[in-house]
This record gives C-alpha cells, structure tokens and sequence, in this order.
C-alpha cells in the first residue's frame, strides 16, 4: 500500500496492519521494524516504515467522567469525535493542535500544542497516564510518577518507544461552544511580538504573518486572541469538510498569488474587533477543507516548522523571515505562536520563545532552503517540530534536540530499538 504525511511528501510502498484489537497488536509488533500510524497527519515520514500498525480500530472509549473531567480512550479515537462527546457536558480539550482529525496517539506522540501553550504547555501535560505496548510484548502503564522514564520519552518521542494504547486525559470546563476573539494588525514583525506580549494574559493567541512582505513590513500580521465565551450554549456543530477531489497544478501557487493572497487578507482583517465565534472554526479553520494537502500539487510540500529561543528571538525572527522573504519561497499559509517554558519530555518540540510554521512546495531548491535554515535555526539554539520534518539531516537533529542519547537509553531499557522505527528516525540517526 501507498503511504505518506500530510505534506504528500515522501511516498513509500508498505505493509500495513490494522489489528482490531490489543491482542492482535500483540501479534502485529512481531514483523519488525514496525511504527504506529494514526490518521496519517504528521506532515512528513515521521509515521512511514515498511510494515506500519495502523491504529484505525483501537478506537473505544472506556471511561468518560462528566464530573471530575476525565477522559480514558484508546489510541486510535480521533481528537474530533472527543469534542462531539464533551463539549455538550462542559468539557473542552486542555490543548489542541490546529487540526481536529488526530488521533490520540498522534497527540501524544508529537506532544501536540496549540494557540495556548504560553498559558497551557503541551497536550501530554495534562495527560495522567498512558498504556503501551512495548517491544518485548509487555503492556505497561506510565506517568509522570510510574515509569516516569518511560513516559517522558513517549511523550513526543514520535512512536519510537512503542505502541500506544489508551491514554488518560484531563480536561478543562466550558460554559459555551463559543470563543470571544479579538483581532488585531500589526505592522511588522516586532509590532507582531510586542502584541504577543501585551497579550500574554489571553488564554489563546494566534498569528497569521505576511513572510512575502519586505522593508519595515517584513512580518506583518494579524493576531487573534480569544478567550472561552461564557454564553451562547454548548451545541457543537462539526460540520463535514468539502474536499478538494484532486492535486491542483502546483504552479497556480507562486510569488505573484501569494503575495496577492496576503495584501487582501491583511486589508480586509478587522483591527480591533471583537467578535464571537464558533469552537471550531476557531480551531481548526482548515478543517473546512478536506485533502487542502491537494493544492501544493502532485510532489507535496513540507511544512517547516521552527522555534526560537526568546533572548534575541525577535531579531532573529527577522533574519531567517528575509532570507525566506529574498528566497521567494514564501508560503501563503504561515503561522506564528508565543510558546512558554519547556516541559521535561526527551524530544518535545516548544521551548521558551516564538514558533513559526510555513509551507514551501517541495522541490530540490526547497530542500537546499531548509538545510540552509536548519543551520541559521540550530546556530540560534531553535529546533525543528518533528511532526513537521521531511528533510532534517541527522547533524541537525542531533545538534536541536541534545536529549536524543538520553531517549535512545530509554528505548533501550524497554526494548525498543531494531523494534520500532520510521523512516524519519532512520533519517535521524535513530534507528
């Protein structure tokens, strides 16, 4: 079978095994090396090998506490059929990714975070326990205080430990379905992060960023913030996508539409506006779309996703955005987020700082950009998201990520290595 990421790059021939239950994966994991594969978002080779354990069928819930908030699910339930379980009860996810077709098991394996994770860190810090299957054969339960080893390496550790299988999640309350959202313009990337700052205190912050724009306007935005509405009801609508049937010409995206894409929207964005929206869209505003992945054309994209420490963040925040600005590879789609503290897992992707993710079609000029800004991001003591990687050389991983001989005792210890592996971790000097 054909598999590959979001980014539809790269494509590989596989075997793919969809146990239907715990036993059977049991059995699944014999054929080695093996790695778990969710709803297939993670953009590059991250969830690609030769024999793949799909988790489509580790999808019940086991427990669901309306009271206390919590929430105990198999790997393979998607994080948008939990919203339709626990938004009517007051319940809301503690953090979320940008998209709503993820798995569990994905969530926990990238560490996903979202518009929030200045105030909320990553998902798997309000996750209170995880059970896996681990190369030997042998399930355990992890946590922070059981295993805690275990946990924070599977914690973002891209499913290089084992197999996962149920997780407990602690969620937040609601009053509403809706988010009371504030819009404002800024000018330039530095006006973009004093408004970031000045908003430090919002519950969610986000950021559209013209990276085609030059001059004094190199990095105008557009920053939503927003905050949990407390009326309008907790009827959630989740609509199905309109999908996008086929890969669009790749040359109908260029300079010349992008940068007419962001003069528009940055005109017409409301400054100053304070309007009430629904969860949804407010979360997941590509979500509307299915197979977008469609209209970077036939040989895919690579969303690059990097964060920068805050001491000197800003300027060189500047200084990678010109050469991608000079590059004229810019991308329509470009993302900026404040990020807060790290947390303590091996290979979780924030650090204290900013985060910019941007898509580049893929070509070879595009792979010989981002191994140039690999070396500018490590040099400034950023990294690269691995749930965003297709490229990224082992000297650049293993330079971004100083944990890497710490994660590798641990798969060690709880045999996984010759066990599980991907693609991206062979590339990555992990296999």
């Amino acid at each position: 079978m054909l598999i590959h990421g979001w980014g539809n790059y790269p494509k590989i021939e596989a075997e793919v095994m969809n146990p239907l239950s715990v036993a059977s994966s049991k059995h699944a994991i014999q054929k080695t090396p093996i790695i778990a594969r969710g709803m297939g978002r993670s953009y590059g080779d991250s969830a690609n090998s030769q024999v793949v354990l799909q988790t489509t069928y580790l999808d019940h819930y086991i427990t669901f506490d309306a009271v206390q908030g919590t929430l105990t699910c198999e790997s393979g339930v998607k994080l948008r059929e939990i919203l339709n379980l626990i938004v009517p009860k007051g319940w809301f996810l503690p953090v979320t990714p940008g998209t709503s077709f993820v798995t569990v098991g994905g969530a926990i394996a990238s560490d996903v975070h979202g518009k929030n994770h200045h105030a909320a860190g990553t998902f798997c810090q309000h996750v209170t326990s995880i059970t896996m299957l681990l190369g030997t054969g042998e399930i355990v339960t992890t946590s922070p205080l059981q295993k805690p080893d275990l946990f924070h390496a599977t914690a973002g550790g891209m499913g290089l430990t084992g197999v996962i299988l149920t997780a407990t999640i602690k969620l937040i309350p609601i009053e509403s379905a809706f988010i009371t959202q504030k819009t404002i313009n800024t000018g330039c990337l530095e006006a973009a992060c004093d408004a970031f700052e000045a908003h430090t205190k919002s519950t969610y912050s986000v950021a559209w960023i013209d990276c085609l724009a030059t001059g004094k306007s190199l990095g105008r935005s557009v920053l939503m913030v927003g905050e949990h509405a407390d009326n309008g009801g907790l009827n959630l609508t989740i609509k199905d996508p309109i999908t996008v049937p086929l890969h669009t010409p790749a040359a109908l995206l260029n300079s010349m539409t992008m940068r007419a894409f962001n003069n528009t929207y940055y005109a017409k964005a409301p400054h100053n506006k304070i309007q009430t929206v629904p969860l949804m869209p407010y979360f997941y505003p590509l979500d509307v779309i299915g197979g977008w992945n469609k209209l970077y054309g036939k040989a895919g994209f690579v969303q690059y996703q990097f964060a920068l420490p805050k001491t000197d963040g800003v300027a060189n925040m500047r200084s990678i955005l010109s050469k991608i600005s000079q590059s004229g590879q810019g991308s329509f789609l470009a993302v900026l987020k404040q990020f807060g503290p790290a947390n303590r897992n091996l290979l979780s992707f924030p650090i204290e700082g900013y985060t910019l993710a941007l898509d580049f079609k893929m070509s070879t000029t595009t792979i010989e950009l981002l191994n140039k800004l690999d070396d500018e991001v490590a040099g400034m003591g950023g990294r690269i998201y691995l749930a965003k990687d297709a490229v990224m050389r082992e000297t650049s991983f293993k330079a971004m990520y100083p944990n890497w001989e710490q994660f590798d005792a641990v798969r060690q210890k709880y045999g996984a290595i010759g066990k599980f592996a991907s693609d991206q971790s062979r590339r990555m000097g992990l296999a």
